[in-house]
């Protein structure tokens, strides 16, 4: 069973010099082209299995955030399709999405509503959302009083805790202190022994995603260049990229 499928998708971005030329493009009489089209994925197809653990790697610029926001919906393809099977939690931009005039339970209330999840399902983990995220005493504060740590630490919680079928994952185990660092990767290393769980995970740590992950894929330049088992793919991708820890 699969719990995402790619077929043929392209991303097409109009990049304009000028505000102003968008403006004129649509309103030209003779449809005059004011912009460069800028291919950030190109005709990439893959499957996912359901529990499968997939990273994708690349440079900077590779296309890999274009694509998890395609996979979850953020954005959408120019051409091609994505189905998906089951409901999907994204960390992306940690605090996109968050509204800093109201509080955090609001704020939690909210995110679980963008994922049809229902009110009395949220209040059932809304103690567990705030324990893990180590805000308790400032749960009735506008997020707008929140530090970028503290609002990170509760967008990682509500992400997790609400047990997604898939968990697509942009680059985040870098957020709070350390002891909050350890306890997002100990998460983590559970929801990826999980075989309920599908799991896209871009890092550029190759060293985590070999303990994390069963399957590499390699985006370069928009395009879907290798992908197999994911120590084989790591090697390659060292080796041809001159990866390195530092």
């Amino acid at each position: 069973m699969y719990s995402i499928q790619l077929n043929n998708v392209t991303k097409i971005f109009k990049l304009y010099r000028k505000p102003k030329d968008k403006l004129k493009e649509l309103f030209h009489p003779l449809g005059k082209k004011y912009h460069n089209d800028f291919v950030a994925l190109s005709d990439i197809t893959f499957k996912v299995k359901k529990g499968e653990n997939i990273a994708i790697l690349g440079k900077n610029g590779a296309g890999k955030s274009t694509l998890l926001k395609i996979i979850s919906k953020v954005t959408y393809p120019t051409y091609g399709y994505v189905e998906t099977r089951g409901r999907i939690s994204a960390l992306l931009e940690l605090t996109a999405g968050f509204n800093y005039e109201i509080d955090a339970i609001e704020n939690i209330y909210f995110y679980g509503a963008l994922l049809g999840i229902r009110k009395k399902e949220m209040s059932r983990l809304i103690d567990s959302i705030i324990e893990f995220a180590e805000i308790s005493d400032y749960v009735t504060q506008p997020l707008k009083y929140y530090s970028s740590g503290m609002l990170a630490k509760l967008a990682f919680s509500v992400a997790t805790v609400i047990k997604p079928e898939i968990l697509i994952v942009d680059e985040v185990l870098s957020v709070g202190d350390a002891a909050f660092r350890e306890k997002s990767l100990k998460r983590m290393r559970e929801m990826f022994a999980n075989e309920d769980i599908t799991i896209l995970y871009v890092s550029h740590d190759i060293d985590t995603v070999k303990n994390l992950c069963n399957r590499a894929i390699i985006l370069d330049k928009g395009r879907l260049v290798k992908d197999g088992d994911v120590k084989e793919i790591c090697d390659y991708y060292i080796e041809k990229y001159s990866y390195t820890n530092s």
